[in-house]
């Protein structure tokens, strides 16, 4: 795999109340290419992160209808990637470094 690809597979973590929720389970949600694989985020996630992936699971959103002064407008469709981590790794998204625990 090219590694400029890899760089660019993950666009940002999607940081919302439930994105926190599920961040407790070990499970991070990114906003990634729309045409990016499972694997292909899988191996982008564990080079960048230094972690262990068990699954990765994708869902395509699509835009939201908007009106504006101008008219109709559709809002981008995007990619969004819940990925699970294994138990003994954990991410911080703030210091965009990965952190092992042991326990």
């Amino acid at each position: 795999m090219i590694n400029a690809r890899l760089m660019n597979i993950l666009r940002a973590p999607v940081i919302t109340e439930k994105s926190e929720l599920v961040s407790k389970h070990s499970t991070y949600i990114f906003k990634v290419l729309p045409n990016a694989t499972k694997t292909e985020i899988k191996q982008a996630v564990e080079s960048l992160f230094n972690v262990k992936v068990e699954k990765v699971h994708t869902c395509n959103v699509l835009g939201k209808k908007r009106r504006s002064a101008h008219g109709m407008g559709v809002r981008s469709d995007w990619k969004k990637a819940y990925v699970t981590l294994a138990k003994d790794s954990q991410l911080d998204l703030a210091s965009g470094l990965a952190d092992k625990e042991s326990n």
